[in-house]
């Protein structure tokens, strides 16, 4: 196990140093550039009980919660089975890492983002800082290391994410009735330290986190980082409090000095302007911009709408708006990272799966538009716009044929029509040959233009001045066509 004074000397060691300036030297990995499209998976003790979402261990402890009640109506009162009492529970029967890589790689992902902790604090790897993880509870296997095994055979990346940081008021609502958090609770305590919940956007909220919950969080971010060498790591949000910034630095610095040990381009994702813009990677979670981007970002959300675990009652997406939203994101100089729950035993639910299938299939087809494709001078045309920000997907965005979404490899200009048009019509006014207010005409020659896993088709395509216009044998498809615009 590291000491705070051996993590300090590696942050200090080069190339980099915990402040702003050093870090500021971060590079993105190309890697991950090229990738595009990566899976996140929430699984944990959360998904036992399966109930409404993954904040299943702070609800249940909070009177007036559709979770606190059914908690009481389901298991008993929260003093006689509390959240530890699902750990045997959680004993992971139907878990196969090799399995879900197999599932994953199969759907086009290029890049994997298991959960290692969640706000709950139990940890889904061995560790030497807590008896509370999946090596000596629960499932007694080192989850975390047999996907990375997994991941790796599959020639996948590999990455992880922590959500520590907010375990130190998640569990503090167990305090304020008879329930199985009590006092005195120390360090090594599952639900330690359980502190009042502060406003979670109030940056300077008290109480803050004590220099003992800030220096074990540098140590099990450290220990998962050096046990499991992940090419990305991706914080949650309260990581943003005033009181990190100090410990926030000196990780960043070891982990990017570890990063040039291992030989390997590695990467901090971020929410809320928490690390300096410049020194990792933005996100977006459950949103996008509305523009392309100058900088590299990546947009997180779920394969449901309305959690990230699986519970029983998932308001689950189409593959149809979840290959529109890759599409926008890539467009816009991003990626997209696509959230999946396996159930309490680990098994991959078929909806999930029928879904990322159906994703995999079209990335076979149009893939050449995705992987490895930069933006193009705009984004895209058409009459829908996207809202830009975060948790933007209350409703699903109604696309026309009329929308394109435009992305470069190449010799070749790839224009995404988000709507199969019934009539077998484009007309790609970005192609114009005259300019109007927005936009120049369009010099470039076109060589060839041809429709995507369709090279059957015959297409009528002339430049005009109106726009590209191409005339081809309507494709009866609910996702979005791709045509492939050679240039000389």
């Amino acid at each position: 196990m590291q000491t705070i004074a051996e993590i300090t000397q590696v942050a200090n060691q080069g190339p980099f140093a915990p402040n702003w300036s050093s870090l500021g030297r971060f590079s993105m990995p190309e890697w991950f550039v090229k990738a595009k499209f990566g899976i996140f998976v929430h699984w944990g003790l959360y998904s036992i009980p399966a109930y409404n979402n993954e904040w299943y261990s702070r609800n249940m402890y909070l009177k007036g919660h559709p979770e606190f009640d059914h908690h009481v109506a389901t298991y008993g009162p929260q003093k006689e089975f509390g959240y530890k009492d699902f750990i045997p529970m959680f004993t992971a029967t139907a878990f196969d890492a090799q399995e879900w890589m197999k599932i994953f790689k199969k759907a086009g992902a290029q890049y994997v983002f298991p959960v290692a902790e969640h706000h709950d604090g139990f940890q889904m790897y061995q560790s030497s800082l807590s008896t509370w993880n999946v090596a000596e509870r629960g499932p007694k296997k080192d989850i975390l290391a047999e996907l990375k095994q997994a991941a790796e055979d599959q020639s996948l990346h590999f990455c992880t994410s922590s959500h520590r940081a907010e375990h130190w008021f998640f569990m503090g609502h167990g305090k304020e009735f008879p329930s199985d958090v009590v006092e005195p609770l120390q360090k090594g305590d599952f639900y330690w330290p359980a502190m009042p919940e502060p406003d979670n956007q109030d940056l300077c909220s008290e109480p803050y986190p004590t220099e003992e919950f800030l220096d074990d969080w540098l140590l099990r971010t450290c220990e998962l980082v050096d046990k499991y060498q992940p090419e990305l790591l991706y914080f949650d949000w309260w990581i943003q409090h005033e009181a990190f910034k100090q410990h926030l630095q000196l990780f960043a610095a070891y982990y990017y000095n570890r990063g040039v040990e291992w030989g390997k381009q590695v990467a901090i994702c971020y929410k809320h302007d928490a690390l300096m813009f410049g020194t990792g990677i933005v996100e977006i979670e459950r949103g996008k911009f509305a523009e392309p981007q100058p900088f590299y970002w990546q947009t997180d959300t779920a394969i449901a709408r309305n959690s990230w675990c699986y519970t029983t009652t998932l308001d689950y997406k189409t593959s149809s708006e979840i290959i529109r939203d890759l599409i926008e994101a890539v467009s816009k100089n991003g990626n997209m990272l696509l959230n999946v729950g396996p159930d309490g035993q680990g098994k991959i639910p078929d909806k999930d799966q029928e879904i990322l299938a159906d994703i995999g299939a079209w990335l076979t087809m149009n893939g050449a538009a995705i992987y490895e494709s930069k933006p193009w001078r705009i984004a895209g045309e058409g009459p829908t716009t996207i809202t830009a920000g975060q948790f933007q997907e209350n409703k699903v965005t109604q696309y026309t044929s009329q929308d394109f979404r435009f992305t470069i490899q190449g010799d070749s200009l790839y224009a995404m029509q988000m709507i199969s048009p019934m009539d077998g019509h484009a007309c790609i006014q970005s192609l114009s040959l005259s300019s109007d207010q927005n936009l120049p005409a369009f010099h470039g020659i076109i060589q060839n233009v041809a429709l995507v896993g369709h090279p059957q088709q015959d297409l009528d395509w002339q430049a005009t001045y109106d726009g590209l216009s191409i005339d081809f044998a309507p494709i009866e498809t609910d996702k979005p066509i791709v045509f492939k615009i050679t240039m000389k």
